[in-house]
């Protein structure tokens, strides 16, 4: 009996645990923190061994194989242990993709890639497809393997998890944009982080497609180096391709098997540029699953968004409020900001991964009226854009931000919570970030 060890008792180690297990591995699932008690419960009721607040070697060193939950480096002690023992240490994907024959959409990149999974799937499911979703989202991949018989997944892949695939494939690999995030992993190399997103293609052949932003550098300059046996399909909004993604006189082309879909900008839901992107490379998968075209264009009109993704919360006095609280980089709030169209009392700040702030100098001087610092150590901030705005604001609670925020608004403004940095100094995570946001101003 082959032993499976599991590093990290969250969604995905305890959804690997529930599929080794159904698959005749002897499971042992160790977290270096404290195990969620719902979670607790699940490896019970499995009969599935844990431990937490410990990494018992003599119950680890001994694995045939190793799934590492994404949220720990390869620099942990454990890890590197493992590794000089060379026992195979390998990601959620690779370990439970072998167990399903559905066909995988997987989608990168460092911003737009929930939003364009999440819109994927959407024109999937109304399509009638049958399909589920997973990977950095909702439910796990493993578990769902083990328990669902799904003809297609849309997953959502972070950097992380690619790091720790082997022989994974996708059958449509999206890369949505490259910028530096994350860096702290790898080692402060912008490269080594880009490789890491274009491992989604590695073992892509010919009968497999790659969909990505054509307007990207980082992207562009991989390309120039490197090569992918995928059929390429390109999406730009400058750009026009016969086989490929495009915006031209305010429409949105699609051109892929020689068959054109066309849709005016003005009926898609999303509003912005990016939106466009995520809307093209969703629209792409579409086209190549062969789904009617009044399909598309109903779901590309329907679809909601993602919370905390440039969500609109409310409307007080003539002022919006909006929760951007996923723009965990600068990149992501650089979208945001570029999608402001009123002046805009921006709420910025929390753990910063390395953040070069000079790409927003131009947005911010051009649409920002106020900023509300919201985080333990504001420094670089206020350097970088104190010389830009007249007011600037330092505050420890997001109850603080809000309130200060409505008394620097006028009618017709905006506020926007786009922190460009990750929460973890004040919050427990983006989502929680967004919802005391969200409660904040309703308590308005």
């Amino acid at each position: 009996m082959q032993r499976l060890v599991i590093l990290g008792g969250g969604e995905s180690g305890v959804g690997t645990a529930i599929l080794g297990k159904q698959k005749g591995y002897d499971v042992f699932v160790s977290d270096y923190g404290k195990i969620k008690d719902n979670y607790k419960e699940v490896l019970a009721n499995n009969g599935i061994q844990w431990e937490e607040e410990t990494h018992t070697e003599n119950k680890i060193l001994n694995a045939d194989i190793v799934m590492k939950s994404p949220g720990i480096p390869d620099k942990a002690p454990i890890v590197k242990k493992l590794l000089e023992k060379k026992i195979p240490v390998i990601s959620e994907i690779e370990f439970a993709a072998p167990f399903t024959k559905a066909i995988t959409i997987g989608i990168t990149g460092s911003n737009g890639k929930t939003t364009t999974t999440m819109l994927t799937y959407h024109l999937l499911k109304s399509a009638g497809l049958n399909v589920g979703l997973a990977g950095n989202i909702g439910k796990s991949f493993a578990q769902q393997v083990a328990e669902e018989q799904y003809d297609y997944y849309v997953l959502e892949l972070s950097s992380f998890q690619l790091d720790g695939i082997v022989n994974y494939k996708p059958h449509i690999a999206i890369v949505t944009n490259i910028s530096p995030d994350h860096l702290d992993r790898y080692e402060y190399k912008y490269e080594n982080y880009i490789a890491s997103k274009f491992r989604i293609t590695m073992n892509q052949t010919q009968g497999d497609f790659l969909i990505y932003d054509a307007d990207d550098e980082a992207i562009a300059e991989w390309f120039k180096n490197n090569k992918t046996k995928a059929q390429l399909i390109p999406f730009s909004l400058t750009k026009t391709f016969e086989k490929g993604a495009f915006i031209k006189e305010k429409k949105m082309e699609v051109n892929i098997n020689d068959d054109e879909f066309i849709m005016e900008t003005e009926y898609i839901a999303l509003e912005g540029k990016h939106n466009m992107k995520n809307a093209m490379a969703a629209t792409s998968v579409a086209k190549l699953l062969q789904i009617r075209k009044a399909t598309i264009r109903e779901s590309l009109s329907s679809f909601q968004g993602v919370e905390h993704r440039l969500e609109k919360v409310l409307k007080i006095q003539n002022v919006q409020y909006i929760n951007d609280s996923k723009a965990t980089n600068v990149n992501a709030t650089y979208f945001a900001l570029d999608s402001m169209n009123t002046p805009t009392v921006w709420i910025v700040g929390g753990v910063d991964k390395g953040n070069d702030y000079s790409e927003l100098m131009s947005l911010v001087n051009e649409k920002v009226k106020a900023i509300i610092c919201l985080g333990v150590d504001n420094k670089k901030i206020i350097d970088a854009f104190g010389n830009i705005v007249d007011v600037m604001i330092e505050v420890d609670s997001m109850n603080d931000a809000v309130k200060m925020a409505q008394r620097l608004t006028e009618k017709g403004d905006a506020v926007l919570l786009s922190p460009a940095c990750a929460s973890f100094d004040l919050f427990e995570n983006y989502e929680d970030r967004g919802k005391q946001f969200k409660q904040a101003v309703q308590n308005l």
